[in-house]
């Protein structure tokens, strides 16, 4: 854990009590604030409850008294509408906050001499992965790392801050709007699709949360930024002008005569101006697809930045792992290959998926995000069938009627079993089964992990064996 010591003796409103709340509340707790933490739910403020963390009815306070309001990220700021802590936090000047914005509090604190280094990673897709990676080349060049924001554990969970350690940050969109004081060492923004229109009201809101990654970086610091989208191209070309920070474009889908590019299986570095070729991607099988290569110049330049022998980081990118739910092999039925990918939660990381395998039996739906799946038209040759599952099911068969055939699965079970007979029966030599929803899990899931869980679940139960840890495709 990570005390906060920065409110020591005063009080502090915590609301929102899933994971980052949970850990807020006993990060300022352990630096001797007085934490009053709630939520709205019923069965999570007793969650909380049974997991030590006392609740105490913000609504009932004197705001004034409150010297912050720490916000968990899946609470509205602006859009649709403010929720009502943030009204009330606004009227009284009581400054809001992240846990991000904790943590980027306590490492400013520090002596320069004891600071750790920050790599934080942004994007709409590959930011789980990204990050993982990064963490995993880290740990092979012999770097004591954490990982956690976004991924994995709060940032708050982790390990007391030292000089030497790498902390390794994902952050979404939704936690960078309410950061001001992060400082990163390097700042990775990946791509920019339409997403979270919802909370951020348009996409002008949305790009700009995302920028605020580069917040406070200097002339020792990095910006990687993907080109291969408009939004991020134009954001590399102002921070190249500006000339406050080192810049590193990278792109899968063009070779850059200065950044990092992976093209046709090979990662190119030309961050000095000189290209050379210094790793073989049809190596790292984890790393499949067009989306990974990506990833995998975002990561090389990433770490490049931060001093690791570019040796080291080729033999990381191909003994790494992968990421659970996001192209994993989750059994083989009599041929039938089944991959999890459920954390495709829109269609821009559907047709990455979508576009790593010629032919799939493609299990798609729950909660669309804006345009639904309109824009994945130009692999709708690659679906011999689509099973459509949850509140998106009728929305998806209109979409492709009359160019895909399509099945009102109903739900996840259903469709894993209709998917598995049709690819079976149909000849073909190795068919895929390709769970890549496009969608959100909450209508019929608590969350995507649950969803491909439950996937992986109904693949081993058809296969008669119990489940086990999936490989990535």
């Amino acid at each position: 854990m990570i005390p906060i010591t920065e409110f020591k003796g005063r009080d502090v409103a915590v609301f929102g009590l899933a994971r980052t709340g949970l850990a807020a509340a006993r990060a300022l707790a352990a630096g001797g604030a007085r934490v009053h933490a709630w939520d709205d739910n019923d069965a999570t403020r007793a969650a909380a409850e049974a997991a030590g963390v006392p609740t105490s009815d913000i609504n009932s306070r004197d705001w004034r008294s409150f010297a912050a309001l720490v916000l968990s990220p899946g609470v509205p700021l602006t859009f649709p509408e403010p929720h009502r802590v943030v009204t009330l936090a606004e009227a009284v000047g009581v400054p809001i906050m992240s846990d991000i914005e904790l943590f980027a509090r306590a490492v400013n604190a520090l002596p320069a001499t004891q600071r750790p280094k920050l790599i934080g990673i942004t994007g709409t897709n590959g930011k789980s992965t990204t990050s993982a990676l990064i963490a995993h080349i880290l740990k092979e060049a012999g770097k004591d790392v954490r990982l956690g924001g976004n991924i994995g554990n709060a940032i708050l969970e982790l390990p007391n801050l030292h000089a030497g350690a790498f902390y390794v940050i994902e952050l979404s969109s939704y936690q960078l709007d309410i950061t001001s004081s992060l400082r990163l060492d390097v700042a990775v923004w990946l791509n920019t699709t339409p997403d979270h229109l919802d909370r951020h009201g348009d996409m002008a809101n949305y790009v700009d949360a995302k920028k605020r990654i580069f917040l406070n970086q200097g002339a020792a610091d990095w910006a990687v930024i993907g080109v291969d989208d408009h939004y991020c191209a134009q954001i590399c070309t102002e921070l190249t002008r500006a000339g406050v920070q080192h810049v590193a474009p990278i792109s899968s889908g063009q070779v850059l005569g200065r950044g990092v590019s992976a093209i046709g299986g090979r990662l190119v570095d030309a961050l000095s101006g000189r290209s050379e070729i210094v790793a073989d991607l049809s190596a790292a099988p984890a790393l499949a697809g067009k989306h990974n290569a990506q990833n995998a110049a975002a990561a090389y330049a990433a770490t490049r930045a931060l001093g690791a022998d570019h040796r080291i980081v080729a033999n990381a990118l191909t003994s790494f792992g992968g990421l659970p739910h996001r192209l994993e092999r989750a059994g083989t039925i009599e041929g039938v290959r089944f991959i999890n990918d459920s954390k495709a939660t829109n269609a821009n990381a559907a047709a990455q998926a979508l576009a790593v395998y010629p032919r799939v039996y493609w299990i798609a739906g729950g909660v669309a995000k804006e345009g639904g799946i309109a824009e994945l038209a130009e692999f709708f040759p690659r679906i011999a069938k689509a099973y459509l599952i949850g509140q998106s099911a009728g929305d998806f068969a209109d979409t492709l009627r009359g160019k895909v055939a399509t099945v009102m699965a109903g739900n996840l079970e259903a469709a894993v079993k209709l998917a598995c007979n049709d690819a079976r029966a149909s000849g073909e030599p190795h068919p895929v089964v390709l769970l890549s929803p496009a969608c959100a899990s909450f209508d019929q899931f608590r969350s995507y992990e649950e969803r491909g869980d439950k996937f992986k679940a109904y693949v081993a139960a058809l296969a008669g064996q119990p489940k086990t840890n999936g490989a990535k495709a």
